[in-house]
């Protein structure tokens, strides 16, 4: 049998996000945040390539991107609903962490299995900043996906892209269960 680490287990088992409109401030300090990153740069990554890195968003740089999202939004004819959203995504942060997917190079690694491990060291920021104790919410949202926006925002280069920002900071409040996938619809077992 094997040593199981139980409390982990039941962690997951029960971990929830915290949407991100509920988190306010306090947020981790650089000091309670390197732990959460440590923890998340552990995550798979065939051939060592560490096709991801951070980019930590404190309360100035999310000003920042809240007026280039809006001026974005706006050059490319977004409503005033998607303008708004976007902005308030970083107005309302008490910090987020953007995980960067750098595409890399490689005979071995296809470009899939790297945009797969950047996906891995996003769930595991979220779930290291929520057994860490704080509420935190992984989103994306059109700006994540819109180069304009992420190379004068965020000044990524071509082989670059947001996997997702992870917004972190105290819960205002927990919010309640929302219905899990029902494990025997979506799992089949082979034995032969």
């Amino acid at each position: 049998m094997p040593n199981a680490n139980t409390a982990v287990l039941e962690f997951l088992q029960t971990r929830r996000s915290r949407p991100a409109k509920l988190l306010q401030a306090p947020a981790p300090d650089r000091e309670a945040l390197l732990p959460i990153l440590t923890a998340a740069a552990r995550t798979p990554d065939h051939g060592k390539l560490e096709p991801w890195r951070f980019i930590v968003l404190e309360k100035a740089a999310l000003d920042r991107l809240a007026d280039v999202a809006e001026h974005c939004a706006r050059g490319v004819n977004k409503s005033d609903e998607d303008v708004a959203k976007a902005r308030k995504q970083f107005d309302d942060s008490p910090l987020c962490v953007a995980v960067i997917e750098v595409q890399k190079p490689s005979d071995k690694i296809p470009a899939i299995e790297q945009t797969y491990s950047a996906g891995a060291v996003c769930l595991a920021l979220l779930n290291a900043a929520l057994a860490s104790g704080w509420g935190a919410n992984w989103l994306s949202g059109w700006c994540a996906h819109d180069f304009e926006f992420c190379k004068s925002a965020l000044g990524l280069s071509e082989n670059e892209r947001v996997a997702g920002f992870i917004h972190i900071g105290t819960a205002s409040t927990v919010p309640p269960e929302r219905p899990r996938p029902d494990i025997n619809a979506i799992t089949t077992w082979l034995d032969t």
